[in-house]
C-alpha cells in the first residue's frame, strides 16, 4: 500500500511541475498516461506539442506523429510537413 501511495504522490508532483510550466491539466494527464507516468517523456511531448501547434499543425495530427516518432522532433516535423 505505501508503494502505491508513493507512486501516486510522485505522479501528483510531476503533474504539478508540468502545470506550473503552463500546460493545460487535461493535456498533462493525457501525456502522463501515454508515457506511463514518465515525467521526462511527458514534458518533452508537451513541449513539442506546443511548438508544433504554434507552427499551425493540427493537435490531433501532432499527437499521432509524436507517438509514432517517439518524441523525435526532426522526424516528427518531417512527418507533419509531408501530411
Amino acid at each position: 500500500p505505501s508503494c502505491l501511495l508513493l507512486q501516486f504522490l510522485s505522479y501528483l508532483g510531476a503533474c504539478d511541475r508540468l502545470l506550473k510550466q503552463g500546460y493545460e491539466e487535461g493535456q498533462v494527464e493525457e501525456a502522463m498516461e501515454m508515457f506511463q507516468y514518465s515525467e521526462k517523456k511527458a514534458a518533452e511531448f508537451l513541449r513539442l506539442l506546443a511548438q508544433f501547434n504554434d507552427m499551425g499543425f493540427q493537435q490531433n495530427e501532432i499527437k499521432e506523429v509524436l507517438l509514432l516518432c517517439g518524441n523525435q522532433r526532426e522526424k516528427a516535423l518531417e512527418e507533419l510537413v509531408m501530411k
